[in-house]
């Protein structure tokens, strides 16, 4: 099954199925440092998303940006087992995507906002799968006989990168596949000759389809938190070029995200159960802190967000936001991190969102 959808370790949640709480909750099933698609249970150890000590204060300076007409939100929410959901960005015409046994967690649109990208383990293990924004045409894409999660459409809609395990490989890789078959597995990157703990996840794509953004982590944590030196990369689509755009000891999370002009990515930043939103430029410098715990701020923080995705046009950044163990909604603000309220019914634990 999924676990919490936050996992954190990479190697943990490689091994494991898929976690909800790691695609919706920090990570997607056990993904990452690379979570997978979550609620599942594990094989190896996770730690549960910490409860904040209190509910975080949004700052809204101004209001968000409004939505434009038919734009829509899918996440995954926790509950009777774990189902794609998806809402106008307005909070409006709240529906139910997915049905059935397993959980479903980790949703990507296709460009043409026809079809959703997700991972699900209804078939025993954690594997990409397609729907219609209706439900309908659910159908399994990948089999790679190990664990996918956290897919990632081209912009041309014809290829899916995921993070995975292709068998009993140990360490979390990123692949791409056909978008239609699922056909041409091909391996990106590569943790050959690394130290056990080494993963590479949470694949997104440059508005222009040449690069593919993600997060690698050096190591795992035996202890379930972030992994060792977990930090943004970026590498042209083919894998060449693999290299490391932010540095420093703090963790670098789920799940960096490029803005729709290929000129920021955004991405969570902080300590386990005190991250924030960040952007920063493409090519790594300027970093900004848009959201979560700052210095000076008493330990440990209230504020606990994660999963960034941006709208359509830039404006807006949709989010998670950790408020306690039973309410983990969806957030938007604005660019800049003003605006900031909660989209999400009261008292649902969600996903890591996405937007189209």
């Amino acid at each position: 099954m999924f676990q919490s959808q936050r996992l954190r370790g990479v190697v943990a949640i490689a091994i494991a199925t898929i976690t909800v709480a790691g695609c919706n909750a920090g990570a997607v099933p056990t993904t990452p440092g690379p979570s997978a698609a979550a609620e599942a249970t594990p094989t190896a150890t996770t730690t549960a998303h910490p409860t904040p000590t209190a509910t975080p204060t949004a700052t809204p300076v101004t209001p968000a940006t409004s939505p434009a007409p038919g734009e829509r939100i899918v996440y995954t929410v926790v509950g009777n087992g774990k189902q794609l959901f998806s809402e106008l960005a307005d909070g409006s015409d709240y529906r139910q995507v997915t049905t059935g046994p397993g959980n479903h967690v980790c949703p990507a649109m296709f460009p043409d906002a026809q079809t959703i990208a997700y991972c699900a383990d209804a078939g025993g293990s954690g594997e990409i799968w397609t729907v219609k924004p209706d439900g309908s045409n659910d159908t399994q894409l990948t089999n790679l006989g190990g664990t996918a999660f956290f897919p990632a459409v081209s912009p041309d809609g014809t290829k899916i990168a995921f993070s995975g395990n292709e068998g009993s490989d140990a360490s979390p890789e990123i692949y791409v596949v056909d978008a239609k078959t699922g056909s041409g597995l091909k391996a990106l990157t590569s943790c050959a000759g690394g130290r056990p703990g080494c993963a590479n996840v949470y694949p997104s794509w440059s508005p222009d389809g040449k690069k593919l953004v993600y997060t690698h982590q050096d190591d795992g944590d035996a202890e379930g938190g972030f992994g060792e030196n977990e930090q943004i990369w970026v590498m042209n689509a083919d894998g060449t070029h693999a290299h490391a755009l932010t540095t420093g000891s703090t963790p670098k999370h789920q799940r960096p995200d490029w803005s729709p002009d290929g000129k920021l990515i955004a991405y969570a930043s902080g300590q386990l159960g005190e991250e924030g939103i960040w952007v920063m430029h493409a090519d790594g410098s300027k970093p900004t802190q848009l959201t979560g715990c700052k210095p000076g701020d008493p330990s440990p923080c209230a504020t606990d967000d994660w999963g960034p995705t941006w709208s359509p046009d830039g404006s807006r950044i949709a989010f998670l936001r950790a408020i306690s163990e039973t309410d983990r909604p969806v957030y938007i603000m604005n660019a800049n991190g003003s605006g900031q309220h909660r989209l999400s019914p009261a008292s649902t634990v969600a996903g890591v969102p996405a937007w189209h």
